[in-house]
């Protein structure tokens, strides 16, 4: 809709340039002109010192206009025919189509943008496109139900019309503001504020034309204006530690060769009723290499050594201490702040991927460490993650473990338990494991674990059992043995 009223549109604009404005969308982009006729086009770019519009397919270029000295522009563009392109929630004209151009849905246009060293680029405009995300999609994360959350939340890269680009999706509920930060915009929570998807707390966001590797990050400004920089909760890559930002990455191109595998394993019956030997190892102590300062072997090294080893001492199954994302190495992997990523300290996530495909040619199962237990503090992870206690307890009673120092899932929020249900499902099915080891299950069924008297809130029947943990264990073992 178009933002016309000269008094609406200024605050809006100004509210723009604080990085303040929870609806960019409805200032941004192409929009209905109820003014002059036509469209008026808007961007945001602090380093711009110009941008022309370029419209295509026939290359025009119109001068935009600066309204706001720290980087909004804009151009009026008369109402005429033009080829158009539809974005993927208003449905219309599709490439090469012949569109009225006083619908900005079908507007197909770049900015080029000149800054003030004349250096330019030319870029498509992501404020153009509709939303992504459906709203069955939202219904069920809202209901705890969308168990292949993973595919819809994080960044995941996705063609929209024939422009492929990364869709970013995020739950902060209470957030004021959620923009996406990285290189590609110089770490500038005011170039990339994504769009609210209303009660669902969802904010989702499709740039275009942006390559793999790009590291990232969310800036969340909390109520209390506090402005904070997340990883994403669903990040599928990191960069190594102590660095923390998450990290582009498409994981679907890894061509698996272990069909013969599981075609076996099914052939064969239920694992209750096979012996199992299991050997237990943690990646990063198992081995080094000692002429090259002690480095870490890497996934593709251990795929050669270790279950080599493994299959000569006759186990029939490696159990992996946790590979999922840690910042700190001393907790061996059990302070998990990268749910959906392999650490990156023994290489990226392909790499893992072929690991576990060694296993399995060698006919070697492979069990990782799952903790769903807790999470650390660090804050740029889940810890009060959109300035509010989202993913876990508001009361340190609950929401605190005292012995680890790390904080405690609120299972009885739908969409903590849907993340943890999704990761779970992830590991099975996008990193082809065989089972999954639950750590500190005491801790999460009894509220009393390792507390003393007074320091634990009883569950609504005045009992120590942690009801909403329990339930969603239940879960658990049901989706997995349903879909596995």
């Amino acid at each position: 809709m178009a933002v016309s009223h000269p008094v609406t549109r200024n605050a809006a604009i100004a509210a723009l340039v604080a990085a303040r404005n929870r609806d960019p969308f409805s200032v941004l982009g192409p929009h209905v002109d109820a003014e002059g006729g036509g469209i008026v086009v808007r961007a945001f770019q602090p380093a711009a010192q110009r941008i022309d519009v370029r419209v295509r397919p026939t290359g025009e270029l119109l001068a935009m206009t600066n309204r706001h000295p720290a980087g909004v522009f804009e151009a009026h563009l008369p109402a005429r025919v033009a080829p158009g392109r539809a974005s993927p929630d208003r449905g219309g004209a599709m490439p090469g189509a012949v569109a009225d151009i006083t619908e900005p849905a079908m507007l197909d246009y770049r900015l080029r943008i000149t800054d003030a060293g004349g250096y330019v680029i030319e870029i498509d405009d992501p404020y153009r496109y509709g939303r992504v995300l459906t709203d069955y999609d939202l219904y069920l994360l809202g209901e705890g139900r969308h168990h292949r959350a993973f595919e819809k939340l994080g960044s995941h890269r996705i063609t929209v019309g024939s422009t492929t680009g990364v869709h970013f999706a995020v739950w902060a509920p209470t957030a004021d503001r959620v923009s996406i930060i990285g290189d590609f915009n110089a770490w500038d929570g005011r170039v990339h504020p994504m769009r609210h998807l209303g009660p669902s707390g969802v904010w989702e966001m499709f740039i275009p034309d942006l390559p793999d590797g790009q590291k990232y990050k969310y800036e969340i400004r909390a109520r209390t204006g506090a402005i904070l920089k997340k990883t994403d909760p669903y990040a599928v890559a990191f960069e190594v530690p102590p660095q923390s930002a998450s990290v582009v990455h498409d994981i679907s191109r890894y061509e698996w060769h272990d069909t013969a595998w599981f075609t076996a394993r099914r052939a064969s019956g239920s694992w209750l009723e096979r012996p199992m030997a299991i050997y237990e190892v943690h990646f990063g102590s198992w081995a080094r290499v000692p002429d090259e300062d002690y480095r870490f072997l890497t996934y593709r090294e251990l795929a050669e050594r270790l279950v080599s080893y493994v299959k000569e001492m006759g186990y029939t199954h490696i159990e992996l201490l946790p590979v999922m994302e840690h910042p700190f190495s001393g907790s061996w992997g059990y302070q998990v702040l990268g749910f959906f990523a392999p650490t990156s300290r023994f290489g990226p996530p392909e790499d893992f991927k072929y690991f576990v495909d060694a296993c399995h040619q060698a006919g070697i199962g492979v069990i990782l460490d799952w903790v769903p237990g807790h999470f650390p503090k660090d804050e740029h992870g889940l810890a009060r993650f959109d300035g509010t206690a989202l993913y876990e307890h508001a009361d340190p009673r609950q929401g605190e473990h005292q012995d680890w120092g790390t904080l405690i899932f609120n299972y009885g929020r739908n969409e903590v338990r849907n993340f943890l249900l999704s990761n779970a499902l992830f590991w099975l099915e996008e990193y082809h494991v065989d089972g999954l080891r639950v750590d500190a299950v005491a801790s999460m069924l009894y509220l009393d674990y390792s507390r003393p008297e007074g320091q634990w809130v009883p569950n609504a029947f005045g009992g120590r059992e942690n009801l909403d943990a329990i339930n969603f264990l239940q879960q658990l073992n049901q989706l997995t043995h349903r879909e596995h």
